[in-house]
Formats: structure tokens, C-alpha cells, sequence
């Protein structure tokens, strides 16, 4: 029977233009591609003057492009715990590399699994804690290698010959082949590189070789129009980058090669005696001019540039071409594709050179921003940008709310969902400023703490550790590198009064505390993230091992420090010590103290954080134990008394007096009474 001329209107009625349909609860399958360390300015759709990236682009023009999408806090590990928590770093407790993941803290994999997605990862996790919330996965332990890199399953740890990026594709593809066809699934396949020491893979060694790329405007950047932290750092190109593991080049001796530079040989001894040979053939008349050249000075700054940046872009080549073979995936499984939504991004930006540097922590444009292209053919409008404010806390609740599950109230992010949905002139209520943090200092890079904001226009950060105790405030529309602080600017006087009440609103909706380090008290700090008043003492988070308050002094002969120590709550462990130095404020630091998880009275160091001596003590949780430290010069002896137990060690004997003492912890939430020196 033919449909008559209602119904046949009824059926149109019922077609659904692409622009309208609705994403809330759609359950869309969620393919979510994420690198590690790649810039928004190494992307073509971001308008890279380097590099091609075809494949990232095709989500670009087939869905969104968000321009203002940024981390809330630089670094790798950070970045991937705020992506699954929603939550900025403070709240879900990995603040900086080094730290482990709680993992049975709420996650949104979790929530999609509970709600009948399949979920499974694959590549770099790099947050120290086995994966929850996962069907499957396999993953690299800690920052993987990228030639025949190991895998952690839930059966154990294989190596597999190959290159990271190749092999973290075939294992997410493979998945996809075997998955359960009757339930939507996570995929996030997750990438090693671009990131240091930027091995590219045997395809990719002939990329850029015949000609030089465009060097930044700021590479021979002098730091002239900020504060003293940005010449401080150790992550410039000119000083910082090693001649061997960073930059490839052969030593004369393998054998002599020591420290980081070590790690080129170690690294060299995964490859094959084929890769390995693909390898040196393909740097060998390059490594042989420079050797023979030796240039000097800027010359040498500009070949360690391009060295460094084509290595890098090979590695992205890889990840683009990681990219085609997935959405090459989706184009052989159309009724997969069509309900998929595509998401690229990375865990934040990368200095390609720009402020002569490379790495990322800062919260200068260049690390700030991270790349975001979404596509969902059919339900999201194609070749659009989202100029918004948005930021990796909008992840979670995003992905939560395509599928249909509550995003949890205590989650700090925002779902994009309004601006996936939005009609082009439909405006969207959001956010005028984002919020970042910073913890990693005095580690690698020696880049200092940091909070601040982001608006529209402007820019203010806050270093808050008492050696900088600074602000730096930057006008992006007549600034947009970033070049003059004008925090000191009366011009600006007014401008900077606003923005700091609007940095203080956002800690205080985010509920961060942390970045309170009590500047007059101990103006040596490293690896903390708060320093609060109790009483006449102070309540410190550690948030890495070996963290430490000190204030420098001299005193020879025999020095007594007492105080109390008590765990307190939050912190992955229990301990406290006090410390001191002999050899300069912050070197060769000997620790004496309680750890209240092992119940042990121990010393540790001078070197390596290594315990030198302990014993076994009774340590109450909910009470103050009083120590007594005596450093004694003239015997070279350090000895720690505390519930009725008595520990000694060796003083190196080049230690003539104390130059500095404090208080101190690893990893835990302490609470110390106050410290007498007598």
C-alpha cells in the first residue's frame, strides 16, 4: 500500500537536519586521541608555519575547532588525572610528575562503564597506579620508550619490537576489530610522543632534510621584560639540551658517556641491529659536518634548534599519520563512524623553540595552550571554531554528558556539550577566565610554583615561593608573546586590583588552599604545596619525597633541634623530620624524623633520600611525638631521640658548620609544633 500525502509529511517532519540533532545522551561511541607534548602551533588547522597534520585537520574541517582550549596545569602526568576527574590538580591529588593516582577516587570511565560503555585504553598512562575504570588496557610503564616499548596488561609486561607510535595504534585498531558490537565504547588511545628525547619512527627519519625551518621570533629571547624565573630555568636550547640523548649526536667514547647522556646508550640497546643501522644511516652525513664544523656561539644554538625541531615534527608525523589509519578505521565501518564522535588533543603545549626553550610548566601562552578538534559528522555542524575559554576539567563532564550519565556535582569542568550543540548566532553563557597551577619546582627544568589567570586579554601569575615571591601580569592583544610584565605598570594598576579579585574567586570555587607557603617563615622551600599556620608550628603538604622548609643560619660545634611532629590528614603517607645542611642551603640535606606507616625512627641521607639508620618505635596517628635532634660538628655525628628510642649516623666530615635546618616531609600531609634551636 502507497503512504499517503500525511504520512509521507509525517516522515519528513521527522527527519532531523544535522545541526539539530540532540548530543545530550546521544551515547555516542567516544574515540579520544591524545599525544603527549604536542603544541597547538605544530597542528596546520591551528595554522603552523612548520608542519603538515593533515589527518588532525580532517576533524578540524569536519567538526570544531576550539581556539581557546587550555590545561590547568603543564605537565604530563597532571594533565591525564584532571582529564579523568574533571577535577584540577589540588582536588584529585596528582599535583606534579612523581606522584601516584588514586585511582579509586571517581572517574569518568568508571561512570561510562557503570552505564554499559565498553572501556579501553591504550598507550601512555604515566600516572604510577594501575588503570580503573577500563575493560581493557595496555599501557606503557611510566614515560615508555619509544623503540620496542614494554606494555602493562592486567596479565603483566611484554615487550613488543616496533615503535611506539605504530604499535600503540595496531593494539587501539586491534581492539576495536574484537570489542562487543552491542555496546557503545571509550577508546582513549594515548600517544607517547612528540615528547623528549624524540625518537621518530624508521618512516619518518627522511622528513625535513632538505632544507632549514623557520626559527621562532624569541629564540634568542633575553628575558629582559620579565621577572627573574623565566633566566633561571634550565630548559633552553642553548644550554640545556644534551649533545647525545637529546640531540643524537655520536660521542667519541659510548663508554665515557655519563649521566642523562647515559641514557642515549641504554636507550640505543632496545633498537635492533636493523633499526639501529635504519637509524645512524639516516643522521650520519649531518652528525658528520657538525663534528667537523664545531659551530659556536648563535650557530651552534640555531643547529641544536633544528635538530631538535625536525626530530620533533617526525615524531608528530607519526602521530598524524596514527591519526588517518583510525579515522581510516571508521571510513571501512561506516555504521561504527556514524555514531563516533572523534576528539584529538594533547596534554598541553610544548615550546618549540619559542623563549629559546623547549619542555613545557610555564604558564606563558606557548605551554598553556592545548589543541582540541571534536567531530561527529551528522550531529556536530563542520567547519566551525569555539573562541571560549574552555579547558581540560571540561573533558569528563563532557564525555558524561553525550552519554547520558549525571556529571557529578563536586567536579570542577564544564560540559561542552552547549558549545557542540550551539547554532551558528546562538550565544552560550560561560566562563570568562580559566584557573592554573603549577607544583613541579626544583625538578627537572627548575621552573618555580606558579598559580594564576587567564582572561580574554590578560594574563596575571602569581609565583608564590618566598626565593620569587613575584607577580607577572601580561596584555595579550598588545603582547601576545609575551615579551613585557607590566604587573608594576600604574597603567595597569586598575587592571591588575581586577584580576587578582578574580583570581581569588576562583581559588576560592575551586577550593584550592594549596600555593600558601607562610613566605616569612622559611624562605627556603622546595616541593610543597602549602604551608599553614597551627598553633605555634605549621601544617605542610609534601607533595613529593623530600620536600623541604628551611632558613639559613651558621653554627658550629653542637646544634639541638626539637619540635613535635604529628600526621596529619590527606597525603598519601605519614612522616615528618627535621633537617639540616652542612655543605650549603640546599645540598646534602640529613633528615631525621618518624615514618608513622612503617613505625620507625629513622635518618635519612645525607645523599638520595637513603635511610642510614633506624629503629622500631610505637608512633601514635592522632598524637604529636616530640623529637630532639643533636648535630654535633666536632664528633661528626648526627643522633635522633624520640619515644624513648635513639638512632646515630655519620656527618660527612667536610661539614664545619650547619648552614641551614627546617622541617620537612615526603609525600604526606604533616603537622610540626614549633622548631627550637639550641
Amino acid at each position: 500500500m502507497r503512504p499517503t500525502l500525511l504520512a509521507s509529511l509525517s516522515l519528513l517532519l521527522c527527519v532531523v537536519l544535522p545541526s539539530q540533532r540532540p548530543l545530550r545522551g546521544a551515547r555516542p561511541n567516544i574515540l579520544f586521541v591524545f599525544s603527549d607534548d604536542h603544541a597547538s602551533h605544530a597542528i596546520s588547522a591551528y595554522g603552523s608555519q612548520l608542519n603538515k597534520t593533515p589527518n588532525i585537520d580532517r576533524i578540524a574541517q569536519t567538526g570544531l575547532l576550539f581556539r581557546n582550549n587550555f590545561c590547568g596545569n603543564a605537565l604530563c602526568g597532571p594533565s591525564r588525572a584532571t582529564i579523568l576527574t574533571g577535577l584540577h590538580s589540588h582536588q584529585n591529588g596528582f599535583m606534579r610528575n612523581g606522584n601516584v593516582f588514586d585511582g579509586d577516587q571517581t572517574t569518568f570511565p568508571k561512570l561510562l562503564q557503570k552505564a554499559g560503555y565498553q572501556t579501553a585504553i591504550i598507550g601512555k598512562w604515566h600516572l604510577h597506579s594501575d588503570p580503573q575504570g577500563f575493560d581493557h588496557w595496555m599501557v606503557l610503564p611510566g614515560q615508555g620508550q619509544y623503540y620496542n616499548p614494554d606494555f602493562l596488561t592486567k596479565e603483566g609486561r611484554k615487550r613488543y619490537q616496533g615503535h611506539a607510535t605504530n604499535l600503540t595504534t595496531k593494539f587501539a585498531i586491534e581492539w576495536l576489530e574484537q570489542r562487543d558490537d552491542d555496546k557503545p565504547f571509550l577508546l582513549m588511545c594515548q600517544h607517547k610522543a612528540p615528547h623528549r628525547n624524540w625518537l621518530p619512527a624508521p618512516e619518518d627519519l627522511g622528513l625535513y632534510r632538505d632544507a632549514d625551518l623557520p626559527e621562532p621570533a624569541t629564540l634568542f629571547d633575553d628575558y629582559a621584560g620579565r621577572g627573574p624565573m623565566a633566566k633561571a630555568q634550565e630548559m633552553s636550547i642553548a644550554d640545556h639540551m644534551f649533545l647525545h640523548y637529546d640531540l643524537l649526536v655520536p660521542p667519541e667514547d659510548w663508554d665515557e658517556l655519563k649521566g642523562t647522556d647515559a641514557s642515549w646508550r641504554w636507550l640505543r640497546r632496545r633498537m635492533t641491529k636493523e633499526q639501529l643501522e635504519t637509524f645512524d644511516a639516516a643522521y650520519e652525513a649531518e652528525n658528520a659536518a657538525f663534528l667537523r664544523e664545531d659551530p659556536q656561539g648563535e650557530e651552534r644554538v640555531r643547529w641544536a634548534y633544528q635538530r631538535y625541531i625536525k626530530n620533533y615534527l617526525r615524531c608528530v608525523n607519526g602521530v598524524d599519520r596514527s591519526v588517518g589509519e583510525l579515522l581510516g578505521w571508521l571510513d571501512a565501518h561506516p555504521d561504527v563512524a556514524r555514531n563516533t564522535i572523534v576528539i584529538y588533543s594533547s596534554d598541553q603545549g610544548f615550546y618549540l623553540g619559542d623563549h629559546g626553550w623547549y619542555d613545557k610548566r610555564w604558564m606563558y601562552e606557548e605551554s598553556l595552550r592545548m589543541p582540541l578538534v571534536v567531530s561527529w559528522p551528522e550531529h556536530i555542524q563542520a567547519g566551525r571554531e569555539v573562541e571560549e575559554l574552555t579547558q581540560n576539567i571540561d573533558f569528563a563532564p563532557t564525555f558524561l554528558e553525550l552519554a547520558g550519565v549525571p556529571v557529578p556535582e563536586h567536579m570542577h569542568g564544564e560540559s561542552l556539550v552547549p558549545l557542540l550543540a550551539r547554532k551558528p548566532g546562538e550565544q552560550v553563557e560561560w566562563r570568562d577566565a580559566i584557573y592554573y597551577h603549577y607544583y613541579e619546582s626544583h625538578a627537572v627544568h627548575m621552573v618555580p610554583a606558579m598559580y594564576g589567570v587567564r582572561t580574554e586579554r590578560y594574563k596575571l601569575v602569581r609565583y608564590y615561593e618566598p626565593q620569587w615571591d613575584t607577580w607577572e601580569l601580561f596584555d595579550l592583544e598588545r603582547d601576545p608573546q609575551e615579551l613585557r610584565d607590566v604587573a608594576g605598570d600604574p597603567a595597569y594598576a586598575m587592571i591588575r586590583k581586577q584580576l587578582e579579585q578574580r583570581l581569588n574567586k576562583l581559588r576560592m570555587q575551586y577550593r584550592d588552599d594549596t600555593g600558601d607557603v607562610l613566605t616569612g617563615g622559611f624562605p627556603i622551600q622546595a616541593g610543597l604545596a602549602y604551608v599553614h599556620a597551627e598553633g605555634d608550628g605549621y601544617r605542610i603538604w609534601a607533595n613529593t619525597s623530600g620536600s623541604y622548609l628551611l632558613r639559613e643560619g651558621e653554627r658550629a660545634g653542637t646544634t639541638t633541634l626539637r619540635t613535635t611532629i604529628r600526621p596529619g590528614e590527606g597525603g598519601r603517607l605519614r612522616n615528618g623530620f627535621v633537617m639540616a645542611a652542612g655543605a650549603g642551603p640546599r645540598t646534602e640535606l640529613v633528615r631525621a624524623g618518624i615514618d608513622f606507616d612503617e613505625q620507625q625512627l629513622v635518618l635519612v641521607g645525607p645523599k638520595n633520600l637513603e635511610v642510614t639508620a633506624k629503629c622500631a618505635v610505637k608512633a601514635p596517628l592522632d598524637a604529636a611525638v616530640e623529637i630532639s635532634v643533636r648535630f654535633d660538628l666536632d664528633k661528626h655525628l648526627v643522633v635522633a631521640e624520640a619515644l624513648g628510642e635513639r638512632v646515630e649516623a655519620e656527618l660527612p666530615l667536610d661539614w664545619q658548620r650547619l648552614q641551614a635546618w627546617g622541617i620537612g616531609a615526603s609525600n604526606a600531609v604533616t603537622v610540626f609544633g614549633a622548631l627550637s634551636v639550641e
